[in-house]
């Protein structure tokens, strides 16, 4: 037995040393406080106070927990030294006062913590609670309330309007109400933050990481802003200043729905999964929120992506449950077994959508296009705007014509900025030019074109012939409109490209155009072969209503003139609309959930 016992002591002890810091105290209050045990979260919030004297957060959540065992007047000597002496910014505080003198029944001392609340905080986080509270207090008061301002008011009807429009993926609108907003209030947070969103969405990179600054230097420990920029950070693959960023928000414990939510849509962004699922799932434990396909649908991404599949699916067969319809909870369990069975190896995405290849091919599979849903989405759109800044040229080509199949303001606006970039290449943006003229848009047009400045006059074929013919319109006119349903924006502008080319080089001499559907099947036999497509004499000049001779004739004309074969040589491959799905590999985000 001595023996025994002997040869167990000689045995190395495993020490698994514990971190003792801030962080450690408050997850331990957390977790004391979802058990309703006050007293020893009380305890935990004490020490988290020692190991992080400044950090406000730490006295107010210690506040909190006075307030809520009762000790209403210790409570408010906390509240009332933060917003003295530690960080005056912290306005919610005077909310906090305001509900502990109610509930000592202090109203006036109430309504006084409340007023100043209203008039001096930003961001309007309890701004439906204090109103509520304004109700009781002129019921007890029997007057109403002394207010004369509510700051988070000013501007946030225009920020609501601009957070819709960012929502719907209108951005360029968005940034114009934005901007309004900051001039007229430049300590408006949300609106900076939103603001920086909206430039990152469209691809301004630089005006992104500018903006975010700015609310940054007006508030250090904002914790949108933070998020926001290690998401830049992350995109410039900038991993000396994100390091540090991305370990101070992994210890960051939020104590809001709002701030909790955003962490854990950021942590997931960044690929912190373990620090997402965490977050995700208290939000999950919150029986105050509402039931959400979504928000299980990113707890069930956060477990997968750290390998806890048995509770990704338990959490993805939920998420079924509460949104039957959609298919998408489905899809990612189907995901999951091809992650088990390691043929899928790449982190699952959390954006609460089908992928980008399998909307594409539902979209090429449709007769009528992009489909309106896509049209409207805003992660779509973004990866458009975004593509169209950032992508080669080929990618680029598709984006383009993808717009114009959205064909709304935004998207003319966008195109119109497109044109007048002095690097983008030429060719696309007569590309882009076709476009808006297709979609609608007749007024001049603002270009830089070969390194100058220029005006695109509203002709539907621009050209530097001295005169344009009708005629030589109508045959244009009558190629697109058989063309319209069969071939894709490209090819219709190198159709016209074409026509202008040949009437350039012949021109004074240009043929006797005796019938215009004879020339138009030329066009389009042509423009076929340059793009690889099968075609033959027979099928166009039925198309046209022409002798199969006639074709062939113009055919050989324009061939000799415009060197058809040499263009073919140049045309390496053919363009599919399906590519633009490679725009979709960039790291913007714009769900919702990143939003203010």
């Amino acid at each position: 037995m001595k023996e025994k016992k002997r040869a167990a002591l000689e045995q190395p002890t495993k020490i698994i040393p514990i971190q003792w810091d801030a962080t450690f105290f408050f997850e331990r209050a957390v977790r004391s406080l979802d058990r309703y045990h006050y007293d020893k979260a009380l305890k935990y919030f004490r020490r988290a106070v020692e190991y992080e004297p400044d950090n406000p957060v730490n006295h107010c959540n210690m506040a909190g927990i006075l307030s809520e065992m009762g000790n209403y007047e210790e409570s408010n000597r906390i509240l009332n030294w933060i917003v003295d002496e530690l960080d005056p910014t912290m306005t919610e505080c005077h909310f906090y006062m305001a509900n502990n003198y109610a509930n000592m029944e202090l109203y006036e001392a109430a309504e006084g913590a409340l007023v100043h609340y209203l008039e001096e905080d930003m961001d309007g986080q309890f701004l439906d609670e204090a109103e509520e509270m304004m109700d009781l207090l002129h019921f007890e008061l029997e007057r109403p309330t002394r207010l004369t301002s509510i700051k988070s008011r000013e501007g946030m009807v225009e920020h609501d309007q601009a957070r819709m429009l960012l929502e719907e993926g209108k951005f360029a609108e968005a940034v114009r109400i934005l901007e309004q907003i900051i001039e007229a209030q430049p300590d408006f947070l949300a609106a900076r933050n939103n603001l920086a969103l909206a430039f990152y969405y469209m691809g301004l990179f630089d005006k992104a990481m500018d903006t975010i600054r700015e609310a940054l230097e007006i508030e250090p420990g904002n914790l949108h802003a933070l998020c926001n920029l290690a998401i830049f950070y992350q995109h410039k693959s900038d991993t000396e200043q994100l390091a540090p960023l991305v370990e101070m928000l992994v210890k960051t414990m939020p104590f809001h729905q709002e701030h909790v939510f955003k962490l854990a849509t950021t942590m997931g962004i960044l690929g912190e999964h373990e620090s997402a699922y965490r977050h995700f799932t208290r939000l999950l434990k919150d029986t105050s929120l509402p039931q959400d396909p979504c928000l299980y649908h990113y707890a069930a991404v956060a477990a997968c992506n750290i390998g806890r599949y048995a509770e990704a699916e338990r959490l993805w067969k939920q998420a079924a449950k509460l949104d039957p319809d959609s298919g998408i909870p489905r899809y990612y369990m189907e995901q999951l077994e091809l992650v088990k069975g390691g043929e899928h190896n790449a982190s699952i995405s959390y954006h609460y959508h089908l992928p980008f290849e399998e909307q594409f091919k539902l979209w090429e599979n449709s007769s009528d296009g992009l489909p309106d849903h896509m049209k409207r989405d805003p992660l779509v759109r973004s990866s458009f705007f975004w593509a169209l800044r950032h992508g080669d040229q080929h990618t680029k080509l598709q984006v383009i014509q993808a717009l114009g199949m959205i064909a709304d303001n935004e998207v003319k606006d966008v195109l119109r900025s497109f044109l007048l970039e002095k690097d983008e290449d030429d060719y696309l943006k007569r590309i882009a030019i076709f476009v808006l003229r297709t979609i609608g848009v007749q007024e001049p047009l603002q270009a830089v074109l070969e390194g100058k400045s220029t005006v695109i006059e509203p002709n539907r074929v621009p050209s530097r012939l001295p005169v344009w013919e009708q005629k030589w319109q109508d045959v244009v006119e009558t190629a697109l409109v058989r063309m319209n349903k069969h071939y894709d924006l490209v090819q219709q502008h190198d159709l016209m490209t074409l026509w202008v080319e040949f009437l350039s080089r012949v021109y004074p001499d240009v043929p006797k155009l005796t019938k215009v559907e004879g020339w138009a099947a030329a066009l389009e036999y042509l423009t076929a072969k340059m793009h690889r497509r099968t075609i033959s004499y027979h099928e166009v000049s039925q198309r046209y209503n022409t002798s199969i001779a006639t074709v062939s004739k113009n055919v050989k004309k324009i061939d000799e003139v415009c060197g058809i074969k040499e263009k073919m040589k140049s045309l390496s491959s053919v363009f599919s609309i399906t590519d633009v799905q490679s725009a979709s590999d960039s790291d913007t985000d714009t769900d919702s959930d990143l939003l203010e």
